[in-house]
């Protein structure tokens, strides 16, 4: 099972840069999360299997959007106004499987399947 991140690169501050996931299973609610050097991996933003269900961190909240085409079988997540503390390695996640359609877990545990991770680097 492989889900694929891509998108990540070298912006300014204030820039904006899109992230995409290839979804491997079309039934699971997907998440981003990040880890910054010397720290721990953090929840970012998650989509329900449907798309009816979107929860970000508060860090994010407001300058990042999640969203999923299930046609594409991808999931991206759009950030704008990027800060430097956005900095981090970025993962995709798809979540275990579960019969509630507006699932959409933000604890890293609730995740089954894990991408390789993409860089984003936000220089001020």
């Amino acid at each position: 099972v492989q889900l694929q991140a891509s998108g990540g690169g070298l912006v300014q501050a204030g820039d904006s840069l899109r992230l995409s996931c290839t979804i491997f299973a079309l039934n699971r609610a997907m998440g981003w999360f990040r880890q910054a050097p010397g720290k721990e991996r953090e929840f970012v933003a998650v989509i329900s299997r449907g798309g009816g269900s979107t929860s970000y961190s508060d860090s994010v909240k407001g300058r990042f959007t999640i969203s999923r085409d299930n046609v594409k079988s991808t999931v991206d997540l759009q950030m704008n106004n990027l800060k430097p503390e956005d900095t981090a390695v970025y993962y995709c996640a798809a979540a275990f499987a579960n019969p509630v359609t507006n699932y959409a877990p933000v604890k890293a545990t609730s995740y089954a399947y894990w991408g390789q991770g993409t860089l984003v680097t936000v220089s001020s």
